[in-house]
């Protein structure tokens, strides 16, 4: 890990810092030739100094990873669950790894409306790893994106409303871009720029 490497952002400048920290966070998304879908998932925390841990041998070195779990969901072009799997490569404790099977759960479930709810209900706190849990998050939305133009297709042709109107902002009903993408569905009454 090239801790030394500057990323410039869109930000105002800061203030003389130093980099203690990373957690970086891969999603991606693979169309299997069997018509399904693998989104998998991928997060690192390293620390640029050393920090002591009895449970990896009394010390967890600079740029070696504190986190390091995966987490692969299969699922159909509905976004219903077929499979889960979960592995963990680095955590700060032993017992860490033995949460991983409870990520077969998933299967049977459907990335929608209450997806966050569900998973929290079912995978948070005692019930799940907390860094597994907060990947289902970007892993949805990955998986979302993937399907994109499938889910849009599908929508059209069951006369449904776009699943993202309402999400954020400049998908709001009563939005321009609503009104433009989206006529017969937009809220023309309270359009807002």
């Amino acid at each position: 890990i090239d801790h030394a490497r500057v990323f410039t952002m869109p930000l105002s400048n800061p203030p003389p810092r130093r980099l203690a920290h990373t957690r970086t966070v891969t999603c991606r998304a693979y169309a299997r030739d069997d018509g399904l879908w693998d989104i998998e998932g991928h997060m690192t925390d390293i620390k640029t100094q050393d920090i002591d841990n009895e449970d990896r041998g009394g010390t967890i070195p600079a740029g070696e990873p504190v986190h390091e779990m995966w987490l692969r969901i299969t699922l159909d072009s509905q976004l219903n669950i077929h499979d889960a799997e979960a592995s963990t490569e680095f955590a700060p404790f032993n017992l860490c790894p033995a949460i991983t099977s409870a990520y077969k759960k998933l299967a049977g479930l459907k990335i929608g409306p209450g997806w966050n709810k569900e998973v929290k209900a079912m995978l948070g706190n005692i019930h799940g790893c907390t860094h597994h849990t907060e990947l289902l998050g970007p892993m949805a939305t990955t998986a979302y994106q993937a399907l994109y133009q499938e889910l849009k297709s599908q929508e059209q042709q069951n006369k449904q409303p776009p699943a993202i109107m309402n999400t954020c902002h400049t998908l709001a009903a009563n939005s321009s871009v609503a009104a433009r993408l989206w006529p017969e569905y937009a809220d023309k009454s309270t359009e807002s720029t």
